[in-house]
């Protein structure tokens, strides 16, 4: 059997995976019916908590209460939803997106986007490993929620960096709790008038959608000033979201280590040789490609993402099932104070970011 045809079949479930799926789907199915709930009993005051947020605590809730009396019989189900389902999840996160977009907000939304990517990524690296000794997993993953996408982020990344379930919930929980604060105090900073002399309301929906952390959450952030803000900070964000193929290729590289024979000289093609491209995150470009300019109906886009956001909410409540309530306790509070010190680093770092971009 050829590898494209083995990966293809890797896609298709299992009997043994059954029971299990079919748990994770109706878990997520209710999931997703409670954030619509929220949102109506709420008047729409939760839109930033998201059906993610709900799947992981849902799922860690039950991981640590009764799914460990039938994880025998769910067990495959649940980690084919970790694996397979999340990557097909990214894949599909490209029906949320086009290049168009990107013309609507021109190069300063690009150039701050990869600008804030890079420099949030390696600050978080370099004081997680550096200065408060949390490990390169955690770290990185925490770094790749912030930099780019939130909990998207950081499932897209895990399959490269190989984490356990518990960091990659610590990595989420750094975006949920910092990226709600952000939700709520970008929208009080600009009323209030401080970044009015540095930034006027193109430039702060650009600055939203370059640092806040999920894309619920640049909806919020910047519809709380007016439409028009809304839409340049969620097409700012999406800009940030297409950084995310090219950004685990260069992770992928950066962890690989060069295995040449004994005595042969290390070279960068030797160590290419060797990486393991996220080719799922290169699927997730062609959708977004076809998405652009091949031409759909409103009804198939609805539909592709209503599949999507099904997909990453069994993905997530899966994760919360896995996750150990005791593993996250063992890290203890240096990954949540590494979220607080990026978080920082966002708002005064990425402002400084967007302020010499509009200057240029």
């Amino acid at each position: 059997m050829s590898t494209m045809s083995q990966t293809i079949v890797n896609y298709v479930p299992s009997k043994p995976q059954g029971l299990g799926l079919i748990a994770v789907l109706l878990a997520s199915l209710f999931c997703l019916w409670l954030d619509s709930r929220l949102y109506v009993w709420t008047n729409g005051a939760m839109v930033g908590l998201s059906p993610l947020t709900l799947a992981i605590l849902t799922g860690i809730l039950l991981g640590n209460t009764v799914y460990p009396r039938f994880a025998d019989k769910l067990s495959n189900g649940v980690n084919f939803s970790k694996g397979e389902i999340l990557r097909l999840a990214i894949m599909f996160y490209g029906f949320k997106l086009t290049f168009t977009q990107v013309a609507t907000v021109g190069m300063p939304a690009i150039v701050s986007d990869a600008l804030v990517l890079i420099s949030t990524f390696l600050l978080t690296y370099w004081l997680g490993t550096r200065w408060l000794k949390v490990d390169k997993q955690t770290t990185m993953l925490i770094g790749s929620g912030a930099s780019i996408c939130g909990a998207a982020a950081v499932i897209a990344a895990e399959p490269v960096i190989k984490a356990d379930a518990h960091k990659v919930t610590i990595a989420v929980a750094t975006v949920v709790v910092f990226g709600t604060i952000a939700m709520l105090l970008y929208p009080f900073l600009y009323h209030l008038g401080w970044l009015a002399p540095w930034l006027n309301a193109q430039q702060y929906g650009i600055y939203t959608g370059s640092t806040v952390h999920e894309v619920a959450q640049v909806v919020v952030a910047g519809n709380a000033v007016s439409h028009d803000v809304g839409n340049t900070a969620v097409v700012t964000k999406m800009i940030r979201v297409m950084m995310l193929a090219p950004f685990l290729l260069i992770l992928s590289f950066s962890l690989t280590k060069d295995e040449s024979t004994p005595g042969e000289k290390q070279t960068l093609i030797g160590r290419a040789k060797q990486v393991k491209v996220p080719w799922f995150a290169f699927i997730f470009i062609l959708i977004v490609v076809v998405h652009t300019w091949v031409p759909m109906s409103d009804s198939f886009e609805r539909t592709m993402v209503r599949i999507d956001d099904l997909l990453l909410t069994m993905s997530m409540f899966a994760l919360g099932l896995t996750t150990h309530l005791s593993a996250i306790k063992q890290a203890g509070i240096k990954p949540l104070l590494l979220g607080a010190m990026i978080f920082a680093w966002l708002i005064l770092g990425g402002g400084l970011i967007n302020i010499g971009v509009s200057l240029l």
